[in-house]
């Protein structure tokens, strides 16, 4: 891992309101995508992204990038890079925090930066420029990262082409049997069956899943795999919250389904390695469009989910709540009409919640804010 030589950024707004960690075009990357969030058990705020080299595409030369944050998101230390690509494609950061030992785990993926996400879901890379999954961590409250260590046999059937870990943070199960256990939420596409005209690129072959630890990330096994491939409901990025209760909620975008909407949830009351039910529309949530979005269960409070809030375009992003443990939600927020789409919301100890996600004055990509919303108005 190495640190860029840009200063931390200065908060804006009144109380620390907001602050902007990344800047497409800043240190060496013309964009910044993917934003993922977690806050240790010191306090810090690590805000993860994807830095690409190149531009805005999902493939080619990106790293995984990391800022600190001491002030609860207010400035951000040095730039660091995680997980660098050397031309190669690595991104989608899933973090968690691993409450018995402190340690942050870090999963991610991987394909070749000469290789294209049409080209891997059609079957036509190796398997060696296809996607990978890796885990690092880091018991220096983010300092620094051990080596990405290759975890995909682990993880990944074989006839799976596409793979993606969140994006987003990941959870740490603290009630119930499965105490302790690490959850990543993550999605993959498989290849169609023997004598179909499909080529595999059909949103119809994207299936969610669950990848999980019990020993701290050392180990890891593959929990419950969303495989119905029908078109109606294609779940695809997908994010997880622990409810009260000691269920594991899950939502996940839908990609291009025939069900209405473009949201989908489901519960896993065995840590993830089953469902309860297959996925299905989650029709309080009809606003959003196709995206990436973040769930959280706040302590004592209400399960929250973000992401943009216009149906036909990525822009607007706000803040939902739910009081029934995900069954409905209501607008609580709308932050802001600009462009907006991923995002990733995290726990802030102080009352409030912070949410890191892309935005812009002409389009979604050009910077990742940081807000720190207050819980009473949420």
């Amino acid at each position: 891992m190495t640190a860029d030589a840009e200063p931390a950024e200065t908060a804006s707004g009144p109380d620390c309101a907001s602050s902007v960690p990344y800047t497409g075009g800043r240190s060496g990357y013309a964009s910044y995508r993917v934003p993922a969030v977690v806050r240790t058990g010191a306090g810090t705020v690590l805000a993860f992204a994807e830095g690409r080299r190149d531009g805005v595409d999902d493939s080619g030369n990106i790293d995984v990038v990391l800022r600190r944050s001491t002030d609860g998101g207010c400035t951000w230390g040095p730039q660091q890079v995680v997980a660098a690509g050397e031309g190669d494609t690595r991104g989608n950061p899933a973090p968690v925090v691993d409450p018995e030992t402190g340690r942050i785990v870090l999963v991610t993926s991987y394909n070749s930066g000469a290789v294209a996400e049409a080209q891997i879901t059609r079957g036509e890379v190796t398997p060696e420029q296809g996607r990978r999954v890796f885990v690092q961590t880091s018991d220096d409250d983010g300092r620094s990262f051990s080596a990405p260590r290759d975890i995909t046999d682990q993880v990944k059937r074989a006839d799976w082409r596409w793979y993606a870990t969140g994006p987003g943070h990941a959870v740490a199960l603290t009630d119930g049997p499965h105490a302790g256990r690490l959850v990543i939420p993550a999605n993959h596409s498989a290849a169609p069956p023997a004598g179909s005209a499909d080529t595999g690129q059909e949103p119809r072959y994207y299936g969610a899943h669950a990848l999980y630890s019990d020993d701290g990330g050392t180990t890891w096994e593959l929990g419950f795999v969303d495989d119905s491939y029908d078109g109606v409901a294609n779940s695809n990025e997908s994010t997880a919250a622990e409810l009260p209760d000691g269920r594991v909620y899950f939502s996940a975008r839908d990609q291009k389904g025939t069900v209405e909407g473009n949201r989908l949830d489901s519960y896993s009351s065995d840590g993830g390695a089953t469902l309860d039910r297959p996925y299905a529309a989650q029709p309080t949530l009809n606003d959003v469009p196709v995206v990436q979005g973040s769930v959280l269960q706040v302590a004592d409070g209400p399960l929250l989910f973000s992401g943009p809030s216009a149906p036909t375009g990525r822009r607007a992003m706000a803040v939902w709540r739910s009081d029934d443990a995900g069954a409905t939600f209501t607008r609580a927020t709308t932050l802001s009409e600009l462009p907006a789409a991923y995002s990733d919301l995290v726990p802030l100890g102080d009352g409030r919640v912070g949410l890191l996600y892309e935005t812009g004055a002409e389009k979604p990509y050009e910077r990742i804010e940081f807000r720190r919303l207050p819980l009473a108005d949420l």
